[in-house]
């Protein structure tokens, strides 16, 4: 149930309010509607039935007569500067004509660009089915021969408007269009709506003529159940970006406009990006739900899926997607599918499970008022604790681990825990990861890299480190598109026989090396650690990791190796690896605002 900012105003205030938010809506960025239009084509002609805004009455001929004034003339009083980018100067005859199109462009993508307007829809043909003649004594209603053809719902944009933000509204339209068609072959619902609508526009058309001019529409909405939910999806489009409506009180349309949703620091992530982030995560990622359980569950539709309430009910910050799909019983396939549908939705994002190891900051892009209200929720949440003393501990890089006292209690750490988890659900913090590079120092012969070198990431040759990309939207997906094993289980060339220096445990080595110039070779060979043939094998086992595109808790999971080896092995040869600490920029989408 949303909530409604009109309830219990009376009628002038009400009025005085809903002209404030039209305002508001225009003046907003540029992912929200100007306003949303039904239109209808049939034996009747092409009829505009409903609009929201409300279009400005246009005043009677005596009075536009009193108030011709010279075209040079200043505006002074600011009139035309509130719809100076809207649809209001055109009329409802005009929007009904263009906006009705032809049979031949229904079921199709409708996009119109007229001066700084940009109006798209999916016209809809309406296949009714056969009349029957009902005969005398059949006590069963007549089905009365529809007039309507066709109908398409507009919403009318910027147009300068996004191409992805054009992309969802016409989505929104065709999935609003979907559920019209089916209720009107079920039950006439839009033709019953429709002459409602025509009827109360003719009444207020004779009341015109005898008295002052009033807008149909305004008398439309607390008649006509579809006038209703357009404006709702209007002021949703406008405000959250999450529109739930339920046509006829029967059909349930959900859509969420993701400008609206993945904002932080007052700059959207585009869709793409976001789809881009979501394709690329991989089974050591961990899911952080935004929301309580007990919230989360409770905005699910009646008929969702199992699977879904499971996972909301095993999902842990501290368990990665592979650990949940054990806890839940669901393939990991299907976690990763709920796991971005929840991260699109804007319930959840995703993160690394929390361990002691967890290097956290502070985002450059976090409220440190004392008295903000996260302050506030924060109190109230943890007593005891202030957020900006929180906030202060994370001033500079610090590891979970540093906070661990053995003299506390347990529950102390169980709230640590729960106060990292509440700032990260609010983006307060960031989490830095470690990364590798091979640089080795040039010969004095070779001061600089040549220009017939190829760059290290290109010359390293390694296994494919490729993400399923079994989660782009709406698009069927097989299991064939992620395996459980990791790359060191697909590459036999990386995988070195236990034992000593066997004649085939240095040739594989030699193979590894050989992308290395002789150079390079040279200096890898001559470190001291190199001499243990058994850290020179998992160095060359590990080279392709070493470009900078991997933290350590990915070379952890792909190649089944302990934190404590991999930094005693970066230690052991840091004369040729640069050790560097940053963001994912998987995850770093979902924590600060896009450059």
């Amino acid at each position: 149930m949303m909530f409604n900012p009109t309830a219990g105003l009376p009628d002038d205030r009400e009025s005085m309010y809903s002209q404030t938010q039209q305002r508001v809506y225009k003046t907003s960025d540029k992912t929200s509607p100007i306003s949303v239009i039904l239109v209808s084509s049939g034996s009747r002609g092409n009829k505009l039935l409903f609009r929201y805004p409300f279009q400005r009455v246009a005043e009677c001929p005596s009075a536009l007569t009193a108030k011709q004034r010279s075209p040079y003339a200043l505006n002074t009083n600011g009139e035309g500067l509130e719809d100076q980018d809207g649809d209001s100067r055109f009329s409802d005859i005009i929007l009904a004509t263009i906006l009705a199109t032809k049979s031949d462009i229904c079921g199709k993508k409708f996009e119109l660009k007229i001066d700084n307007v940009r109006f798209v829809g999916h016209p809809t043909l309406l296949q009714h089915p056969p009349i029957t003649q009902a005969s005398k004594t059949d006590p069963s209603p007549k089905r009365e021969m529809p007039t309507m053809i066709l109908f398409n719902v507009v919403f009318a944009l910027r147009a300068n408007a996004d191409p992805s933000v054009i992309n969802c509204m016409h989505n929104l339209s065709r999935r609003i269009a979907i559920a019209l068609q089916h209720e009107e072959r079920r039950c006439q619902y839009l033709t019953r709506e429709a002459k409602l609508m025509l009827a109360v526009q003719d009444e207020i058309t004779t009341m015109t003529e005898n008295g002052s001019p009033q807008s149909p529409f305004r008398q439309i909405l607390p008649k006509c159940k579809l006038a209703r939910d357009l404006k709702e999806a209007y002021d949703s489009l406008c405000t959250t970006g999450v529109v739930r409506l339920h046509i006829n009180n029967w059909l349930e349309v959900s859509f969420c406009l993701p400008h609206k949703i993945h904002v932080i620091g007052g700059t959207y992530i585009p869709p793409e990006a976001l789809e881009h982030s979501l394709k690329a995560i991989r089974p050591y990622h961990a899911l952080l739900l935004l929301e309580s359980e007990k919230a989360l569950l409770s905005q699910l539709p009646v008929d969702c899926s199992p699977a879904m309430v499971r996972l909301i009910k095993t999902c842990s910050a501290v368990k990665n997607l592979q650990q949940l799909a054990q806890d839940a019983d669901l393939a990991l396939l299907q976690i990763f599918q709920i796991a971005a549908h929840l991260v699109y939705w804007g319930k959840a994002i995703i993160i690394y499970p929390l361990c002691e190891n967890n290097v956290y900051m502070l985002s450059p892009h976090a409220n440190i008022c004392l008295y903000s209200q996260l302050a506030e929720q924060f109190s109230l949440q943890f007593p005891g604790h202030d957020l900006p003393s929180m906030l202060a501990k994370f001033s500079l890089p610090v590891s979970l681990a540093e906070f661990r006292n053995p003299l506390e209690a347990p529950a102390q750490e169980a709230q640590l825990i729960q106060m990292v988890v509440w700032m990260l659900q609010r983006r307060l913090l960031i989490q830095l990861h470690t990364y590798v590079c091979l640089l080795v120092p040039p010969s004095e012969d070779e001061p600089g890299l040549r220009d017939e070198d190829p760059p290290l990431a290109t010359r390293v040759g390694g296994r494919s480190l490729s993400t399923p990309s079994a989660l782009s939207f709406g698009s069927p997906t097989s299991s064939d598109d992620m395996t459980l094993t990791s790359p060191s289980m697909d590459n036999s060339s990386a995988e070195l026989l236990p034992g000593g220096d066997s004649p085939l445990n240095k040739r594989m080595t030699e193979t590894l090396l050989a992308s290395l110039s002789e150079h390079e070779r040279q200096v890898i060979l001559n470190i001291p650690a190199a001499q243990n043939q058994e850290d020179l094998r998992m160095f060359a086992r590990l080279l392709h990791y070493f470009r900078g595109h991997h933290h350590l808790e990915e070379i952890m999971y792909n190649e089944n190796l302990r934190r404590s080896q991999l930094k005693t092995l970066f230690d052991k040869f840091r004369s040729v690896l640069v050790v560097t600490n940053h963001e994912d920029p998987i995850i770093s989408i979902f924590q600060s605002p896009m450059e």
